[in-house]
């Protein structure tokens, strides 16, 4: 297993790896926190939740595969050189981990708050029933022959394939309402700066080792960080863009100071205090 080159750049690629953990775990807590307050999960589209837990579980089965089994980092050596170094880091199965257990209990909100007309789709459903079953079809196929790198990458496959589909519901029902209340901007922003510094701590690493292996050698974690960016910037159109929160305008005083008693039809009513 290669080491190092320069302790500099080392340092540099867990100080990524490590923000990237932590932006991406906080980037759950705006949107349960959001729910929380509300009582309710309206805005946030169901499917975007059910696929994401289907990708983090998938992600973390290859993360803590190829980091914790010996067996497997044999055949990664073997498939892609013993002088390359494994791709995954302590901080992806901390964040694997970490987001399986958000995405749940977001979905626990799902069930318990104010969901209005909203529901999960048959689409979404059958998309998730369709991946567990190839997933335990590929298990089967690997089992006889030990081929364990190959099972893991097809986890490794099916994450990406849920990174790629899962934000679109969500990026749909925006354009549908023509707004993005009850969906998190903080989740967007902090998963921004996640996907960043997930690639530049496999930049980093790259030009340590003057190879470029880890970004096809996990594929999946660099497609991952494109993919996340690309609909992050599409979010972050939407909501400070196309279809930014509309703020109250507050009542027109007269010269004492005070809302006048009676107003013109162009005006609008002031909202009254609903004392609780």
């Amino acid at each position: 297993m290669a080491s190092w080159n320069s302790i500099p750049l080392e340092i540099t690629y867990e100080t990524f790896g490590w923000i990237a953990f932590f932006s991406w775990s906080v980037s759950f807590y705006p949107q349960v926190i959001l729910n929380f307050r509300r009582k309710s999960v309206v805005g946030l589209n169901f499917d975007f939740v059910v696929l994401n837990l289907t990708k983090h579980s998938s992600y973390l089965i290859y993360n803590a595969s190829l980091y914790f089994s010996s067996d497997i980092q044999h055949q990664y050596f073997e498939k892609y050189g013993y002088g390359e170094m494994i791709p995954v880091a302590a901080n992806d199965v901390a964040f694997s981990i970490h987001a399986v257990l958000l995405t749940a209990i977001t979905l626990f909100q799902i069930v318990i708050y104010d969901r209005g007309n909203q529901k999960i789709t048959k689409i979404s459903i059958a998309t998730v029933c369709v991946v567990w079953l190839v997933a335990a079809v590929c298990f089967l196929i690997a089992l006889p022959s030990h081929s364990w790198l190959w099972l893991i990458s097809i986890f490794n496959s099916i994450q990406v394939f849920m990174t790629v589909i899962k934000y679109i519901p969500q990026v749909i029902m925006n354009f549908m309402r023509k707004s993005t209340n009850g969906f998190s901007i903080g989740n967007i922003l902090l998963d921004f700066l996640g996907g960043v510094t997930s690639y530049a701590q496999m930049a980093v690493q790259s030009v340590d080792q003057n190879s470029w292996v880890n970004f096809y050698g996990n594929i999946g974690k660099t497609l991952l960080s494109l993919v996340s960016v690309f609909f992050d910037l599409v979010f972050m159109t939407q909501h400070y863009i196309l279809y930014p929160e509309k703020k109250a305008v507050p009542p027109k005083l007269n010269k004492e100071g005070t809302e006048p008693l009676i107003r013109s039809s162009e005006e609008p009513a002031a909202p009254e205090n609903v004392q609780g």
